[in-house]
């Protein structure tokens, strides 16, 4: 391999190691959520809180399946109170049994189960009941082994125990009272007995060259075989269950149906020839009760209605159903109720965890319309459940129990996570975010799918920018406390005036502040938000003097320019530092048009005049300028007022320029920029107002008078006797009519020494 081609290896791996790397990090919150939501609800699933909910799902899907047809191998012998009353007496005697099994024996049925207790006689016809029970090999009596001996087991009969004829019919009752499994067979005394119906499904396959056997692929005897049905034991965790009591061979009952699913006939028809002489052929009939009396009813799946247990179902009709699902099983392969190692149902869990965490935080990166996006997360979310619940009811149509309440939690827990965890950090960045940038910018960039990418789009804003005069100048006289402090008042007043007129603050400089109106989002009204909001601004300085004067510090004046173009808005900088702002020619000149501003003054471009229109606007007069860097000289508009629904204007003040008895003269130079002139210019103070004053230039300098709206650097000479030149002062020169010689000025920044000694000779020429 050549170098070229070894360096374009190298390169394609580190290229995609980065987008490996981007991929897990965009992702960082399905990894980090789905997993520890997973195994919260894994461990809730293990203390057991979730089981009665699982089997409450576990018998909505068993009665929400289609009914299957009756199962005609398996017919019942209902011992009903019709019966009890027919005989006169409350237990039926041994005699009118073995009349019911004879004639039962007549029909040649595969098997007979007797589920009736007879380890005691019940006169009369006891011996003629153990005569029936030695002439019947397909006989099945019943005993119950589960239990204490004194109190809770009972014996089998004699007779049929002798003989190898008796089955367990002892019913598994979950702790909410409904019986979900069956037996195969369990242990007594270290022996074990068949169960019941286990019992009877066998004489029955018999016939069918069906027995049960160890599966030929694997090594385990303790697992059994019955045709091509493979009985999978009970254990404690299958299913819904946790720490189930799993003794025994046990399984879950598949149930063909409700009550009355199988065929059943009474007593007293077996007895009195109501039936067909072949109605047992080759089948398995069940003698047992079904009389409310016999206090054999226990409730089932099928019982468990609307919260409430109605219909209960007789034993010997549970005992039916288990018959039937063996038999099915074996010869027309219906399948058992199976479930999942716990390994795949803990992934299972972790799955759908996965589901509701992904389908979350994939919808929280996707914007649009707020109300169609929430109607499309409620629409995902309902499919997401629909699917779990819909591939779990499918699975239990074909004979599997997977979780359903664990992966539901953890659809929901995770999906919920997302959002809590997606909504704290919105809420964190409004809260740091929100004191720098609007609501609506914030809103932007945590909503806007290209919010936070870098990069910005052409866009057409209204431009403000505002600044102290004079500030710098006292800055440097004060201790940073006292800067910082001014700074704050000032801001905070600033920042709610913006925030009340929907202005983006782009950037603090300082003592000054540049405001977007028009993004991220455009409207209508920018500029003349835009106007009523510096207008606004001015009037509440008011306010911020009174502040600034308690701290024993001078009053503060700001100068407001406005400009109105197509600039380019968006996410400027790199990975490491990203600020969103505006960049453009517009918003340069909007800076120039602030440096022409004097105190209290709000200057409008012509752009901006036209984007709002003049009859809005009390205009208080017009000048021409050229800004650096604009080629052709371009219009300005002082704004004193605006109409309509803001309806705010300025105070204005005709200042009196009074002449001085005593001419004050002065050094000058033009402030270009930030940068004070070389050259130093001579002239006279000869007139003086509250703000500012008139100035007559010397004859040799009358060529070279300062440009109008230019900044100027003023030294005081003589003006205290103590010292030939003053402080540093600062004006700008006002576009106001003057003599040949002679321009004025506002001063932006007067040192307090200064200031005092003009507020007196103001005071005295008065």
């Amino acid at each position: 391999m050549s170098r070229e081609q070894q360096a374009t290896a190298r390169l394609r791996k580190r290229i995609m190691g980065a987008r490996f790397k981007s991929f897990v990090w965009s992702w960082r919150g399905v990894w980090i959520t789905a997993p520890s939501i997973a195994i919260a609800v894994i461990l809730l699933r293990l203390t057991g809180a979730l089981q009665a909910w699982e089997w409450s799902l576990f018998d909505l899907y068993t009665r929400s399946r289609p009914q299957l047809p009756r199962d005609e191998r398996v017919v019942i012998v209902g011992v009903d109170e019709n019966d009890l009353r027919e005989i006169g007496q409350a237990f039926v005697p041994d005699r009118v049994y073995a009349r019911a099994i004879e004639k039962l024996k007549a029909m040649n049925p595969r098997a007979i189960g007797l589920d009736i207790y007879r380890d005691l006689p019940v006169p009369p016809g006891h011996q003629e009941l153990v005569e029936v029970f030695k002439s019947t090999p397909n006989l099945i009596g019943i005993e119950k082994v589960i239990g204490e001996r004194a109190r809770q087991a009972v014996a089998a009969s004699p007779t049929l125990k002798e003989q190898g004829q008796i089955g367990a019919n002892d019913v598994l009752a979950d702790s909410d009272s409904i019986v979900r499994r069956g037996l195969i067979y369990l242990i007594d005394e270290e022996q074990p007995v068949y169960s019941f119906s286990f019992y009877l499904a066998l004489l029955y396959l018999d016939a069918e060259g069906i027995s049960p056997h160890p599966p030929e692929d694997e090594d385990n005897p303790d697992v059994w075989r019955l045709g091509d049905s493979l009985f999978e034991p009970f254990e404690s965790n299958d299913g819904g269950y946790i720490g189930a009591n799993d003794r025994g061979y046990q399984v879950i009952i598949n149930y063909r149906g409700g009550n009355r699913s199988f065929e059943t006939v009474s007593l007293t028809d077996i007895l009195q020839d109501r039936v067909p002489k072949d109605w047992g052929r080759d089948r398995v009939v069940l003698i047992g009760a079904v009389s409310e009396s016999a206090n054999d009813l226990f409730p089932t799946p099928y019982s468990a209605v609307s919260g409430s247990l109605a219909e209960p179902m007789a034993g010997v009709e549970i005992h039916a159903n288990l018959v039937s699902q063996f038999l099915s099983a074996a010869l027309n392969n219906r399948p058992l109720i199976q479930s999942w190692t716990e390994w795949q149902e803990l992934l299972w869990i972790l799955f759908w965890s996965g589901v509701g965490a992904s389908l979350t935080w994939h919808w929280n990166s996707y914007h649009g319309k707020k109300t169609a996006i929430a109607a499309l997360k409620v629409l995902v979310t309902l499919l997401a459940l629909g699917g779990l619940l819909g591939s779990t009811y499918f699975a239990f149509t074909l004979g599997w129990w997977l979780p359903v309440v664990p992966p539901l939690l953890a659809l929901v827990g995770s999906s919920g996570a997302i959002v809590a965890y997606t909504a704290h950090n919105a809420w964190k960045i409004r809260q740091t975010f929100g004191r720098y940038l609007t609501d609506e910018v914030v809103a932007n960039l945590l909503e806007s799918p290209e919010g936070l990418k870098l990069g910005g789009k052409r866009q057409k804003v209204t431009i403000l920018t505002s600044d102290l005069r004079g500030f710098t100048a006292l800055s440097e006289r004060l201790p940073p406390e006292k800067v910082v402090a001014i700074l704050n008042i000032y801001l905070k007043s600033m920042l709610e005036v913006i925030r009340d007129y929907q202005g983006t603050i782009d950037k603090f400089m300082g003592d000054g502040i540049l405001v977007l109106f028009g993004a991220p989002t455009a409207k209508e009204d920018d500029g003349t938000r835009a106007i009523a909001c510096a207008i606004a601004m001015q009037q509440i300085m008011g306010e911020v003097n009174e502040r600034v004067r308690q701290l024993n510090l001078p009053s503060l004046e700001m100068g407001i320019g406005i400009n109105t173009g197509e600039v380019v808005i968006g996410n400027i900088g790199s990975e490491l530092h990203t600020e969103y702002t505006g960049i453009g020619s517009h918003i340069n000149l909007a800076f120039r048009i602030e440096t022409y501003t004097t105190g209290s003054q709000v200057l409008i471009s012509e752009a901006t005049l036209q984007e709002v229109g003049a009859s809005t606007l009390l205009l208080g007069g017009q000048k021409q300028v050229q800004p650096k860097g604009v080629k052709q000289p371009i219009f300005l508009y002082e704004v004193d007022g605006i109409r309509d629904r803001y309806n705010l204007f300025l105070q204005k003040q005709e200042e009196k320029f009074i002449p001085l008895e005593e001419e004050i003269p002065l050094l000058y130079q033009v402030l270009e920029g930030k940068q004070v002139s070389g050259t130093i210019f001579r002239g006279n103070l000869i007139k003086l107002s509250q703000k500012g004053a008139e100035v007559r230039a010397d004859k040799e300098q009358a060529a070279s008078m300062p440009p109008v709206l230019s900044n100027l650097k003023l030294n005081f000479l003589g003006l205290d006797e103590r010292a030939g030149i003053s402080e540093d002062n600062y004006a700008k020169v006002l576009n106001k009519p003057a003599t040949q010689r002679t321009f004025y000025v506002h001063f932006t920044f007067t040192a307090p020494d200064v200031a005092t000694k003009l507020n007196t000779l103001l005071g005295e020429e008065k």
